[in-house]
């Protein structure tokens, strides 16, 4: 469990805007991430990479810290239609 946290806290870092005041219109463009978007992102990623425990316990840790996120609910839809034999 300390290794997902350990995981999970290392994604939203590296997926986290960097703090640099710019100021060019690039910069004010960019697209920040919730918490919530960032997990399901990296939920993602551990499907992809064919890492099925992963992804469950991510989409989980998703479910329970961010209970009002709508990535919870997607999260809570996909873990739903894998427990019901859907791919």
């Amino acid at each position: 469990m300390r290794s997902l946290a350990a995981l999970v806290v290392f994604g939203l870092f590296a997926s986290a805007p960097l703090q640099c005041g710019g100021g060019d219109a690039e910069s004010t463009e960019r697209r920040s991430e919730t918490p919530g978007e960032a997990l399901y992102g990296l939920a993602q990623e551990f499907k992809a990479r064919g890492d099925d425990d992963g992804w469950r316990r991510t989409l989980e840790y998703l479910k329970r810290r961010y209970p009002n996120s709508r990535f919870a609910v997607r999260a809570k839809n996909d873990l739903e239609r894998v427990e019901g034999g859907e791919p």
